[in-house]
């Protein structure tokens, strides 16, 4: 006989691995005990040494399907002849670091026993089971339990208490266990908060409201959506006015994978996302046709995408309301634009009123807003865009940080995020988005103090962007903590080490639209190489000026006059003239867009690759004014499907200056005077856009090739876009590199904390 001590580790708490680990010890014949604790999962055996072999690895190998073991580790200690095996209460002593799971979807056999007219749980749309149902969105406190969450308000029926305490059943402490009798409950309200209905008839009558043209705001999993038809090309219009959402693509929700199989292309992998627990928004490609009797949505949902950003019901009422409707709806976070979603009913009506026409509300409070998360799949694997329900906030492990210090790390201004640096992991929040509005920022100083609370953590230091007017720094620099500053693209490439459990030394390419550079300038098209704590500007694109500053980040064309002057000098207006950019402004305007950019008024210079993506669409003629920020790049890579087989367009690399002395220059003066040829010449914009992208493809090889550094990660919101992504990956595997990018972090701001974060762990290891 001998008794073993097993810790482990990972998304072990709330995803019914306590009642794992008693049906594997009664299985095999071993006494002891199993509880939560701070840091995951203790569990005690004793038995024969061969029993405890098979149930240490049974517990891998047989593990619940939700749960994610990052360490197992066993010690022997003293045999205490204990027979029988006991699930006790959690430990609360020690660090906490256990993972905290994400919200997960609606599980195959609650969603059987959700329609089975027999069930007690018929028609119950907040059903759930330790493999599905809320875990951040509800959790107060760690380690999850009961008491810790919004859940603790509702006591427990005589028939759910006895599933919540049988170790047998697959309810056996499912924290939000409830059911018709003794849990939350609907109630459709209108736009003064009225009751017009309550439970089962509140849904019925909210879906009577969609199919008659109606706005609803239902309060899911994270916080409030809006609901409209999407097939209804006048309500989805009023929506967008009402919403002040001009062009962005609104994501879809359908009944079933086969509803989207009708409008979009699906691959194995697509279908596998869909269904999963993650349920994101998963990006596909429209069918070229669309066979008669197929719901269409209407085109306003989006106007000109070649793609739909679809998901599938992910809770019980989704379930219920698509049931009811049939046909595909909007599902769009329930915001004005620029403002976080509403999470509580109250606040919800007073924010939205002007804008829903109902609201389907119930009365299990949101403890922190959760945004869908988006994923489009690259290269044959995830690519997350947007990390929010079902991703966030599981932990990223950092290699070699295990001793480090509480770090907080507070992200960019745009797409935001926050991390914590725990126990050597990173923990980030989900998406926040951009920092414009004082409801934004006071929704970022919440999530700050919602991370550090759940972890109990006092952070050393916090790291934050360098840029003086971001929001997130202003709030570092009055935190009292020492600072860490990281620059905006050193973070990015960090973010993509960190996830590809990278040291260095490795060539970042990071591309983006601005950030603040250590020369007072705008970064964006950087090479940069990271080893240790130690980086070094190797390359970047050629600079041009932005007439106008932030406005022409708006306006396309102002970018596009950027890169005319540079390109052409003073001459550039007459080179130019016949050209859409130029033809947009009026002979007036124009000249004092000259003087500005000749002067250096109002103009600063940037490396940026996103505003060159703005200035090339706009040359093109696809977009001189956006509507939301990466529009004109957008639809400049939505156009390459119209070409096929067309060359590179001509790129230098040049040193910095005459003496040969670094950064090198990606010269793009020779490719935008060939794009003016051809778009004169009538080469379809298509052809333009293929060109273009091929041509960034071929610099960055051409700087690997000079760099001569094997491993690179290609990182920042340009590798967000399909097509740049996997023919860089494809290139530089032919000329015999090492390519890597982001699955999880998002390649765009959203993963800018976490590089923060594990770049500000390496500074403060190496000093």
């Amino acid at each position: 006989m001998r008794r073993a001590r097993v810790t482990v580790r990972g998304a072990v708490q709330g995803v019914g691995f306590r009642p794992h680990a008693w049906r594997l010890a009664t299985e095999y014949a071993l006494g002891g005990w199993v509880s939560n604790c701070a840091d995951g999962v203790l569990i005690e055996v004793e038995g024969r040494a061969e029993a405890i072999d098979a149930f240490v690895g049974a517990l891998e190998a047989r593990r619940p399907p939700s749960a994610r073991i990052e360490a197992l580790e066993v010690a022997a200690i003293a045999p205490r002849g204990e027979p029988g095996f006991a699930i006790r209460d959690s430990l609360r002593a020690g660090t906490l670091s256990a993972a905290i799971l994400p919200d997960l979807a609606t599980c195959p056999e609650c969603l059987r026993e959700m329609l089975d007219p027999r069930d007690r749980r018929h028609l119950y749309p907040f059903t759930n089971c330790t493999h599905c149902g809320p875990r951040y969105s509800i959790l107060q406190a760690l380690p999850y339990d009961r008491a810790a969450t919004t859940m603790r308000t509702f006591a427990m029926c005589p028939a759910c208490r006895a599933e919540y305490d049988d170790p047998a059943d697959r309810r056996f402490h499912a924290q939000p266990n409830a059911c018709p009798a003794c849990g939350p409950a609907l109630a459709l309200w209108d736009a003064q908060g009225r009751v017009l209905a309550e439970r089962n008839d509140a849904l019925q009558r909210a879906a009577q409201a969609l199919r008659a043209d109606a706005i609803v705001a239902v309060k899911g999993l994270g916080g409030f959506h809006l609901w409209v038809d999407a097939r209804n090309a006048g309500a989805v219009e009023r929506l967008r006015s009402r919403k002040g959402r001009a062009d962005k693509p609104f994501a879809l929700m359908f009944p079933g994978l086969a509803a989207v199989r009708e409008l979009c292309e699906v691959a194995p992998l697509e279908a596998q996302l869909l269904e999963s627990a993650h349920a994101p928004i998963v990006l596909l490609r429209r069918r070229a046709a669309v066979e008669p009797g197929a719901c269409t949505p209407a085109a306003q949902v989006a106007p000109g995408s070649p793609e739909l950003g679809a998901m599938l019901p992910y809770t019980p009422l989704h379930h219920l309301l698509m049931r009811e409707l049939g046909f595909p709806a909007v599902a769009t976070s329930a915001n004005r634009s620029e403002e976080p979603i509403a999470i509580d009913e109250r606040e919800a009506l007073e924010r939205l009123r002007d804008v829903a026409d109902l609201f389907l509300v119930h009365d299990r409070p949101i403890a922190r807003p959760v945004e869908d998360s988006v994923v489009r799949v690259v290269l044959g694997r995830e690519l997350v865009l947007r990390r929010g329900r079902g991703y966030a906030p599981y932990p990223l492990s950092l290699a070699g940080a295990q001793a480090a210090p509480a770090l907080l790390a507070t992200g960019a201004q745009l797409k935001d995020t926050v991390s914590l640096l725990v126990a050597g992991g990173i923990v980030t929040s989900s998406h926040l988005g951009d920092l414009g509005t004082p409801e934004a920022r006071a929704a970022f100083e919440q999530a700050v103090q919602d991370l550090t609370r759940l972890y109990e953590a006092a952070p050393a230091a916090v790291a934050c962007d360098l840029h003086p007017d971001y929001a997130s720094t202003q709030y570092a620099e009055g935190s009292g903590l020492p600072r860490v500053p990281v620059q905006h693209h050193v973070a990015h490439v960090a973010a993509c080490m960190a996830e590809n459990g990278l040291r260095g030394p490795v060539l970042g390419v990071a591309w983006d639209g601005t950030g603040y550079g250590t020369d007072g300038t705008l970064w964006g098209g950087e090479f940069l190489l990271l080893e240790g704590a130690q980086v070094r500007r190797v390359a970047h694109l050629r600079r041009f000026r932005l007439p106008g500053g932030e406005r022409a980040v708006q306006e396309p064309r102002r970018a596009a006059l950027g890169v005319l002057y540079e390109s052409f000098g003073d001459r550039f207006l007459e080179e130019a003239s016949d050209l859409a950019p130029l033809r947009s402004f009026g002979a007036s305007e124009q000249r004092v867009l000259q003087a500005m950019l000749a002067q250096g008024a109002h103009a600063p210079l940037t490396s940026s690759a996103g505003r060159l993506f703005d200035a090339v669409a706009a040359l093109a003629g696809l977009r001189q004014v956006s509507s939301y920020e990466g529009q004109a790049a957008m639809e400049l890579e939505w156009r390459i499907d119209e070409a096929d087989g067309v060359p590179a367009y001509p790129v230098d690399l040049a040193d910095g200056n005459a003496r040969g002395a670094q950064p090198w220059i990606v010269d793009w003066a020779p490719m935008v005077r060939r794009i003016v040829h051809d778009v004169r010449a009538g080469v379809p914009g298509g052809a333009v856009a293929a060109g273009f992208h091929r041509a960034l493809v071929e610099a960055i090889v051409a700087v690997a090739k000079r760099a001569a550094v094997p491993r690179l990660a290609l990182t920042g919101g340009c590798f967000q876009n399909g097509h740049l992504l996997e023919w860089t990956v494809q290139r530089l595997r032919e000329e015999g590199f090492e390519p890597f990018w982001h699955r999880q972090v998002p390649p765009n701001d959203g993963g800018i904390s976490v590089g923060q974060a594990a770049w500000a762990a390496a500074r403060l290891e190496a000093v």
